[in-house]
């Protein structure tokens, strides 16, 4: 993967939005829904790609593990979320598909995933699909929340910018120095 200086300070710039808002949380039901690092996780497979984005999630919970405001669990899931919605935006070009990747990736793939590290990395005692539904309810808030936003920047024309401004490496001429 090519680095892109562009791409690497918007990861950077999520990272951030994300650890410092991981504290808001919208109640629903029993649950506390955290839909910050969702959105996240959409704009940055939409925008920055697959890679990217997940990296952009492994820092979001490694340094939120380290401040002691998120749990192992955070790995599994928002790691394969922004994967599988960046790899079904790249491949296809929908942003339906970026939703619903975010939606599986993290709802039902990463959900199934935090069993093992609970119950082997964590000692904790649990179903196999004891964090499906509060995971899927977390995503399903943050992905509307970031559908909210990308409709909005679609509209107004600031999606195609921004696409092209972190789509393309502007090379340094060879005269510059000269």
């Amino acid at each position: 993967m090519k680095m892109s200086v562009k791409k690497l300070a918007v990861s950077a710039m999520l990272v951030a939005l994300a650890v410092s808002l991981s504290s808001f949380a919208i109640p629903i039901g029993a649950s506390k829904c955290f839909p910050i690092q969702h959105l996240a996780n959409v704009v940055a497979g939409v925008f920055l790609g697959p890679g990217y984005g997940v990296a952009m999630a492994f820092c979001t919970s490694l340094i939120r593990n380290l401040m002691g405001t998120g749990s192992l669990l955070a790995f599994p899931g928002s790691m394969i979320g922004a994967l599988i919605c960046g790899l079904a935006y790249r491949y296809s070009g929908k942003l339906m598909l970026a939703y619903a990747g975010e939606v599986f990736g993290t709802g039902i793939v990463g959900g199934i995933l935090c069993y093992p590290v609970a119950t082997m990395v964590m000692g904790k005692e649990a179903a196999i699909f004891a964090y499906v539904m509060p995971f899927l309810m977390s995503t399903l808030c943050g992905t509307v929340i970031a559908a909210f936003l990308i409709g909005v920047l679609c509209k107004s024309g600031a999606f195609k910018y921004m696409k092209h401004l972190l789509d393309t490496d502007i090379q340094p001429s060879k005269a510059v120095g000269k």
